[in-house]
């Protein structure tokens, strides 16, 4: 029989957390940036004049979003961007509400922290 211990995960080292804050801080104005640029495209999409430029940069911008967020601990703000990215790659006519919605849910994950 193999004994296995069990060992506590340890607390984050606060160096590490302090540089992960400021990062975050200075990631501020381009996290922001991504957000409008998305709304936008959500905003286009529902009206039914988002071009394929545009979708393709509101893809990229999701995806973007998606990996940053996530890196920063805000795990289901990442998860949902990612299901906008998603949903950009596949747009369909009948997933514009849906964009709006989880759109809306992204800026709910994020109160606060922008």
């Amino acid at each position: 029989m193999t004994n296995y211990s069990m060992t506590p995960i340890s607390q984050p080292d606060p160096e590490i957390f302090a540089l992960l804050e400021d990062l975050w801080k200075r990631h501020l104005p381009a996290t922001r940036e991504r957000l409008d640029l998305l709304q936008q495209a959500v905003q286009m999409a529902v009206a039914g004049t988002l071009d394929e430029t545009k979708r393709d940069e509101a893809q990229t911008v999701a995806h973007k979003l998606s990996g940053n967020l996530g890196m920063f601990g805000y795990k289901e703000a990442g998860e949902i961007a990612g299901e906008i990215e998603h949903r950009f790659k596949t747009l369909a006519p009948s997933a514009t509400n849906e964009l709006s919605t989880y759109m809306q849910r992204l800026r709910e994950a994020l109160d606060g922290h922008l």
